[in-house]
């Protein structure tokens, strides 16, 4: 049922190693109308025959802009200085058709978004073929059977033939091991992977990374790993260097940089993630601040202003990356004093960091009470005449409750049901099946539309997108008086409350005049959360708060959402896909898998004691950040991909990846095919509930 994930560590380097990829003094920039964007500033690495170098840092520090630099992808106004040597082959300045003859045969990319990477009108078996035959001089059949192999060397079931499926009749995660397969297929020496599990739950994660290890450990190739998951970089890399405002500011083997980091910034990076192995709530630590703009760059460090331990020096000169004994490579002044332990390079100052469960009040009168909630989608076929032809089952009698002043957190992969539970008490209306109630009101016996404003505004969403969420022909002051004038508050009370909701959180009133489009993405989700709190509502629903904000803004708006929570005894209802994040911010926890609740709980409790063999698998899945728990620890395995909701088994939802199932005798196995199992109490565990005839 499981399998440890010890990971073998490469052999340290000797001195005769050949680097296979050399990267001098690489300079990227890009023309705007304030001047050349300075992206990239003097990038400068080796990377090893079969060696994982992670690259970290916020969005915008030019971890990207090195990739596409590396593989030749820039657009045509870019201008690149330095060398890339491939081989003892210089890259930069090529052109593009002398880097088609390298690209794809020496070196191989994953790309963050699988999908617009993949070309839709031909065939997975086509695209894999067409990219061996290009480098390779193969036959059509030969060709053919070659990406036969290379779909079942990736894990896609059934590759021969789904080989004739096309990238639309795919998962995310299987589309992305179709990318590694096309990167891979010509056993390249390097590979580089920008962003790969970004947006994937965290089951189909583990299951991208263990692909990328594998094709990695096939092809031998040394691999560049772009990701802002530190728990990723230390589960999978041997080296890691932070970026921060185009250039490395500092550069260790995996264990000694998170064992002591030395640059201020990747202190503050490792201060500000939520984890998960540990009941402890470590208060986050938020970097203060805004990155630099790359236009115009003042003298000095660029991480002087948000760092808590500068001094004058600090914004004189910009400090050169130098070897530190027993450690790498760092930019920083004062490494020498924080190496030696005797200054703090995350330099928390009193008030920065929050602890969400502490001061926590008892949970009030429950605002939210769903009581077998059903949802279904018709099925059809026809271009013209459209016939219904199956049914999909969305969410299939879920039932919760959520009181003031709690967080319920609703976790699963994607298409277990999450969003759209939350979409059918966005709805206020009577559901297909069962009853919804909000704030003691039966919405579907509500009646009046008068009844049905109120419950509008005890009830308000955070959306994933805040750039998305805000209308961007609007300033901030009147996207904030939006909702105010929609419940007929008059001008003078409308201001009022939008310097309240400012203050509320944490945006200084001058923000008020500016477009969203100027905002940062913290900023704009601050004014999302704004937005929904203007009509003092209840009950808040948040649909993937957090997902689109580095793990620094991450920081600073988890302590944000827990500080209102416990000033305005808000409840919370959360879908994410970042589990440790839920746990950081949950009071209770509720899982779903193909529209059906198979375990709910008290968040510790569930974290440390999961019955559901499905919550142990996606807690087993979460990265850690920490190189050594993170490859020392054991996780639940699941094969295949979830089943469609259009053919939810007749027993257990989860019987076809279940591995409890697979170790069953014969008459628990009838059972868990015919018999859906009914919640079942954990003794001693209030509150605690499973759904699972094996455990």
């Amino acid at each position: 049922m499981t399998s440890a994930t010890t990971l073998p560590r490469t052999p340290l380097p000797t001195e005769t190693t050949t680097p296979v990829l050399s990267v001098r003094d690489l300079r990227i920039s890009f023309p705007s109308e304030s001047g050349p964007v300075e992206a990239v500033r003097g990038v400068s690495f080796d990377l090893l025959p079969g060696r994982t170098l992670g690259v970290v840092g916020e969005s915008g520090s030019g971890k990207s802009a090195t990739a596409m630099g590396i593989m030749g992808l820039l657009p045509p106004s870019a201008a690149l200085t330095g060398q890339v040597l491939l081989g003892g082959r210089d890259l930069a300045g090529l052109g593009d058709k002398a880097l088609s003859d390298v690209r794809g045969k020496a070196i191989g990319m994953v790309f963050q978004d699988p999908l617009s990477a993949l070309t839709p009108i031909f065939s997975v078996g086509r695209l894999l073929a067409d990219t061996l035959r290009i480098h390779q001089n193969l036959t059509k059949r030969a060709a053919w059977e070659q990406a036969v192999e290379l779909l079942d060397l990736v894990g896609i079931p059934d590759p021969r033939n789904r080989a004739r499926s096309f990238p639309h009749e795919f998962s995310g995660g299987m589309r992305q091991r179709v990318v590694i397969a096309l990167a891979i297929a010509n056993k390249p020496s390097v590979l580089v992977a920008d962003e790969p599990t970004t947006a994937l739950d965290v089951t189909v994660q583990a299951q991208i990374l263990d692909v990328l290890r594998l094709a990695q450990k096939e092809t031998g190739a040394g691999l560049v790993l772009i990701t802002h998951d530190l728990g990723v970089v230390a589960g999978h890399a041997d080296d890691i260097a932070v970026m921060y405002a185009g250039r490395f500011v500092e550069r260790a083997g995996v264990d000694e940089l998170f064992r002591r980091p030395v640059m201020p910034y990747t202190a503050r990076l490792l201060a500000a993630v939520p984890t998960v192995d540990s009941g402890v709530h470590r208060p986050l630590v938020p970097i203060g601040g805004e990155p630099p703009a790359l236009v115009g760059l003042p003298a000095g460090c660029p991480f002087a202003s948000r760092c808590a331990v500068a001094v004058d020096a600090c914004r004189t000169a910009e400090p050169e990356l130098r070897a530190l004994s027993g450690h790498g490579d760092v930019a920083c002044l004062r490494a020498d004093e924080i190496a030696d332990g005797s200054l703090d390079p995350a330099g928390t100052a009193a008030g920065d960091a929050l602890d969400p469960h502490a001061d926590r009040a008892p949970a009030g009168d429950v605002v939210l009470r769903v009581d077998d909630l059903v949802k279904t989608f018709p099925v059809t076929k026809g271009a013209v005449l459209k016939r219904r032809v199956g049914t999909l089952h969305a969410v299939n009698r879920v039932s919760f409750e959520l009181r003031a002043g709690e967080t319920l957190g609703l976790v699963g992969e994607s298409g277990s049901g999450k969003t759209t539970t939350l979409l059918e008490i966005l709805r206020l209306k009577q559901p297909e099946g069962g009853r919804i109630e909000i704030a003691g009101t039966d919405v579907g016996a509500a009646g009046s539309a008068a009844r049905i404003r109120e419950l509008r505004r005890d009830v308000q969403i955070v959306m994933q997108d805040p750039l998305g969420a805000l209308d961007p022909r609007l300033p901030v002051f009147q996207l904030l008086a939006e909702p105010l004038q929609a419940i007929g508050r008059d001008r003078e009370s409308i201001r009022s409350r939008i310097g309240e909701l400012l203050a509320l959180v944490g945006l200084d009133e001058a923000v008020s005049d500016r477009f969203p489009a100027a905002l940062s993405g913290g900023q704009r989700q601050r004014v999302g959360i704004a937005r929904a709190l203007a009509t003092e509502p209840k009950l808040l629903v948040l649909d993937e708060p957090l997902s689109a904000l580095d793990v620094s803004v991450q920081a600073g708006v988890i302590n944000l959402l827990a500080r209102l929570k416990r000033e305005l005894a808000l409840a919370y209802l959360v879908v994410a896909h970042d589990l440790a994040v839920v746990r950081y911010i949950s009071d209770r926890i509720a899982v779903m898998y193909l529209g059906h609740i198979v375990e709910t709980g008290d968040t510790e409790t569930l974290f440390s004691d999961p019955k559901h063999p499905y919550t142990r698998a996606l807690l087993s899945a979460i990265p850690v950040p920490d190189p050594q728990r993170e490859r020392a620890r054991e996780r639940v395995v699941l094969e295949g991909e979830q089943p469609s909701a259009t053919r939810v088994p007749e027993g257990c939802v989860f019987v076809d990846r279940c591995p409890l199932y697979r170790l069953a005798d014969e008459k628990v196995r009838r059972r868990c095919r015919t018999e859906r199992p009914a919640p079942s109490d954990v003794a001693g565990q209030p509150g605690h509930q499973y759904a699972c005839h094996v455990v």
